[in-house]
């Protein structure tokens, strides 16, 4: 199993413990053994060959969890996560995607009605049978209801970030085989959106071919939905998001990786410029008004030159006015990694971070950084050991001393500081004076009427030291 999986199950047997009552701190520990599994650079599986005692090396990961981990690699799964999926179905983990339900709702809603679907939650709202249940109520369902609705827009895409991980494990895994030349992301995820629906890979090289007989062979591969001599799809992780694997020749890869890309608009749009300009354009290549004569394909580049335009970065390419952009000279240059001097958002083991103030400082030196804001939670959040006006103060006054501890990076001292349901400020103005900083985030009763929300929204930028509004949209 690869490290994303066991940290799957302990993440989803952390929601069923939650579900359960059962012990808060043995829940977090499942929750931070997940994250450190996530992003151990080595595989847990080939780890725990060695004998238990290699993955307790791992931070978070003592001998009990050792344990679960080797009882994962023998059988899929452990005792606790079996005996919790005795008592609650699987279905019950997506009730905990519904806003407004909480872990001890959803048990309630378990034990008295025996539901544990979407649908059947939505059917209970609709019947007016939750207001009945303990604690709940008429608003409740209502709510309810238009989470349920939001769920479903939402529902079968990954953000990114997530797809992202996916297609470069792909990738690794496909450009291993001997023969292949290149293997690209295309689609949505190439266009950078925040969420992608399914994961387009187009292979070239001498033995294209074979990439798709490895791709079926991916352990990670949990239904094959077909294969042809140029194409193989199947669902693929935990998350049974459907990937494409295309094989093309070297002539034809540019057009298709170009046509694969999209967006839909600025396709449609791109072939009436090629036809205006005497072109056929499709996945096979540019060709003249015949039909017969490739004049572009290898590359991207090629095809965009050939109709007379800059190449379109594919995180333009909606239709919103680039092509025109393009023809003219006109493009902007998109922001890379590079442009990056600092960040103000970072949490450290002060609150719920992992790193210390000085190892955060020494990875902003390391990416070349001029600056960091130091701004860990406020009191607020006691589940993240969020800091209180002393802890502030005192804080500050330690990362002031670090900043001039000639770390070759200005350090600034912050916070992220609640912003209660009233608009007010978590921390007493005094202490936020101390600060160089202030981010004002929402953690709480993210559910108000959008008229509330506002009024909440404008009593916390009334403050005098708040600076940035921190994750306006909730995500």
């Amino acid at each position: 199993m690869e490290n994303r999986e066991i940290a799957r199950l302990l993440e989803e047997t952390a929601d069923l413990m939650e579900i359960a009552g059962e012990n808060p701190f043995r829940i977090r520990s499942y929750r931070n053994a997940a994250a450190a599994i996530e992003r151990h650079p080595e595989r847990i599986a080939g780890l725990l060959a060695g004998g238990a005692e290699s993955v307790t090396r791992i931070p978070g990961i003592g001998k009990g969890l050792a344990a679960v981990l080797q009882e994962i690699a023998a059988r899929g799964s452990f005792e606790q996560r079996d005996r919790l999926l005795e008592k609650y179905p699987p279905t019950a983990l997506e009730l905990l995607k519904i806003q407004g339900l909480g872990p001890k709702s959803i048990a309630s809603i378990w034990e008295r009605r025996r539901v544990s679907t979407i649908d059947g939650l939505e059917q209970l709202c609709r019947d007016h049978k939750l207001r009945m249940l303990p604690r709940m109520g008429a608003k409740l369902e209502e709510k309810i209801l238009r989470s349920i609705a939001h769920y479903r827009q939402s529902a079968g895409r990954l953000l990114l970030s997530q797809a992202g991980e996916l297609a470069s494990e792909l990738v690794a895994y496909l450009s291993a085989e001997k023969g292949i030349k290149r293997v690209l992301p295309a689609g949505s995820l190439r266009r950078g959106k925040e969420t992608v629906g399914d994961i387009d890979l187009l292979v070239t090289g001498e033995r294209a071919e074979a990439a798709l007989d490895r791709f079926l062979a991916h352990p990670s591969v949990t239904e094959a939905l077909g294969k042809g001599p140029s194409k193989a799809s199947a669902r693929f992780g935990t998350e049974g998001v459907q990937v494409d694997v295309r094989a093309l020749p070297a002539a034809s890869f540019g057009a298709a990786l170009q046509y694969f890309t999209g967006s839909k608009e600025h396709n449609v749009a791109l072939r009436a410029l090629a036809v205006k300009k005497g072109f056929k354009l499709s996945e096979y290549g540019l060709f003249g008004a015949a039909g017969d004569t490739l004049v572009a394909g290898a590359a991207e580049e090629d095809v965009y030159a050939a109709l007379g335009m800059a190449w379109i970065p594919p995180e333009l390419r909606e239709n919103w006015g680039e092509i025109e952009a393009a023809a003219s000279g006109r493009l902007p240059r998109l922001i890379e990694l590079a442009d990056i001097r600092g960040d103000f958002h970072m949490h450290t083991a002060e609150s719920d971070g992992q790193a210390s103030l000085e190892e955060m400082a020494a990875a902003g030196r390391a990416l070349g950084y001029e600056y960091i804001a130091i701004t860990d939670h406020s009191k607020a959040l006691a589940m993240a050991n969020g800091l209180d006006e002393k802890r502030v103060i005192a804080f500050a006054e330690r990362v002031r001393r670090l900043d001039h501890a000639s770390l070759g990076i200005r350090v600034l001292s912050g916070i992220e500081c609640d912003i209660r349901k009233d608009g007010s400020m978590d921390l007493e103005e005094d202490a936020l004076a101390a600060l160089d900083i202030v981010i004002g985030s929402v953690h709480s009763h993210m559910n108000m009427p959008a008229s509330e929300m506002t009024g909440r929204l404008l009593r916390a930028l009334e403050c005098p030291y708040l600076r940035i509004l921190g994750h306006p949209t909730g995500r």
